[in-house]
C-alpha cells in the first residue's frame, strides 16, 4: 500500500516533476545533414526532406544541457485540446502561471531529437503515420478566424481543426519521451537571438498540414503577437539539481528571458472546442 507514496517521493525528489521529462544531452548549434529525398511544395514555398542520410556532423558549436519539458502540449495532459489563437505573449504567461516556462529553441530541438539526435523525434525517413501530418489543406476564412462573435469564430475553428487529443499518436514521441512535438500544432519556443518579423519568438514543429514537421526548422515570419487556428505551446522548467552527483560547470545557462509586457494586457486563454 506505501508503493504510490514511495513513487510520489521519487518523482517529488527527482530532476523533475513527474508530468515532465528529464533531458540531459550535448545539443548541436548546427547540424550538418545529408537529404535523400527532397520535395519542393510550391503553395508554401518551402523544401521538405522526406528522409535524411545516417551520416551526419555537428558543424557549430555542441553544449551540454539538463532541463524538464512538459510531456504534452499545454495544458500537458494526454487526450487534451491544446489552445489555439494563442500568441507568445499567451503561451509565457500561461507556463509562468504554472510554475514554468516556455522552451528555448535550442531545448525544444533537443527533446525533439532525443538522444540519438534524429532529425524527426521517430526517425530519418518522414512518415505521416507516425505524427499527425500531411492532413488535406482546408482554405480558411480569416474573416471568420478573428471574428469578435464567439458562434462565429467557433464555428469556423471547428471546421478548421484537424489536430489529434494530445498523444493520441503513439508513435509520435522521441527519444526522451516527449510526444507531438512534430505536427497537432505549431508551437511557440524562445530564440536566443532576434531575427526577422519573430524577433525572440520561435514557431517550431509545424502544425496538421503538409510542411516541414521536423526539429531543425523554425518560422520567422509571425511577430510574438500573433495568432492563428494552429499555433499552440508546451512549457518547460530548469532541472532540480541531482542531489550533488552532477557538477553546475560545464552546462549551458539560458540568458535572461525578455522582460516584454504583453502589448494588448489582456492575456488569452486562446480557444479549445467547447464540450
Amino acid at each position: 500500500a506505501s508503493a504510490p507514496a514511495t513513487d510520489a517521493a521519487a518523482a517529488a525528489s527527482g530532476p523533475c516533476p513527474a508530468d515532465m521529462a528529464y533531458v540531459d544531452t550535448t545539443y548541436c548549434e548546427k547540424m550538418e545533414r545529408r537529404c535523400l529525398k527532397e520535395e519542393y511544395d510550391k503553395p508554401n514555398h518551402l523544401t521538405i526532406c522526406q528522409e535524411f542520410a545516417a551520416e551526419q556532423r555537428c558543424t557549430g558549436k555542441e553544449r551540454r544541457q539538463r532541463f524538464c519539458i512538459d510531456r504534452y502540449e499545454y495544458p500537458n495532459e494526454k487526450g487534451g485540446h491544446p489552445p489555439v489563437m494563442v500568441d507568445w505573449y499567451d503561451a509565457a504567461g500561461a507556463c509562468a502561471n504554472v510554475g514554468k516556462r516556455l522552451c528555448w529553441e535550442s531545448e525544444w530541438v533537443a527533446a525533439c531529437e532525443g538522444p540519438d539526435k534524429l532529425p524527426f523525434p521517430y526517425g530519418r525517413k518522414r512518415d505521416p503515420k507516425a505524427c499527425n501530418i500531411d492532413n488535406t489543406w482546408v482554405s480558411p476564412s480569416l474573416e471568420a478566424v478573428y471574428s469578435s462573435k464567439p458562434e462565429v469564430q467557433d464555428a469556423e475553428l471547428r471546421r478548421l481543426d484537424k489536430s489529434k487529443p494530445s498523444g493520441a499518436m503513439e508513435g509520435c514521441v522521441s527519444g526522451f519521451g516527449v510526444n507531438d512535438l512534430t505536427g497537432n500544432f505549431d508551437e511557440w519556443a524562445l530564440a536566443e537571438s532576434e531575427v526577422g518579423e519573430s524577433k525572440w519568438a520561435r514557431l517550431k514543429g509545424g502544425a496538421w498540414g503538409h510542411v516541414r514537421n521536423a526539429c531543425r526548422p523554425y518560422t520567422t515570419s509571425h511577430p510574438p503577437e500573433f495568432t492563428y487556428y494552429f499555433i499552440s505551446f508546451r512549457c518547460c522548467a530548469d532541472a532540480r539539481p541531482a542531489d550533488g552527483s552532477e557538477p553546475a560547470e560545464g552546462y549551458w545557462k539560458p540568458p535572461p528571458p525578455p522582460n516584454k509586457p504583453d502589448p494588448s494586457g489582456k492575456p488569452s486563454p486562446g480557444w479549445t472546442p467547447k464540450r
